[in-house]
């Protein structure tokens, strides 16, 4: 009878320390892989400082289109932007104009 009560002790004392490491386990595993857990916190990190940099990207090249468009409003026309554009625009050029071709750009994804 001893033998019996001595493995019910001991089941007792070694399962209460098992189902709290169990329970820590469990928590650490979740803290560093789960939805919200160290790993997602650094993806999304990256996530943020690229979409950072392609907005800055993007609104520099808003400002650089502002600026054109502001150089062919009627209050302010520039004439060489008016030049530019309707050659561009009607695929002509000068007799004396030097013309440069370029292969296309690759479209943006």
């Amino acid at each position: 009878m001893s033998i019996r009560r001595d493995f019910g002790r001991v089941m007792r004392m070694g399962v209460a320390p098992a189902l709290g490491v169990a329970v820590i386990g469990y928590f650490a595993y979740h803290l560093v892989h789960g939805d919200r857990g160290l790993v997602a916190w650094r993806d999304l990190s990256e996530r943020i400082r690229t979409t950072e940099a392609e907005a800055r990207q993007v609104a520099g090249e808003r400002q650089e289109i502002e600026r054109r468009v502001a150089l062919l409003r009627p209050d302010s026309l520039d004439r060489d932007m008016l030049d530019e554009r309707a050659r561009e625009v009607l695929n002509l050029a000068h007799p004396d104009d030097l013309v440069i071709l370029r292969a296309p750009a690759a479209p943006a994804k």
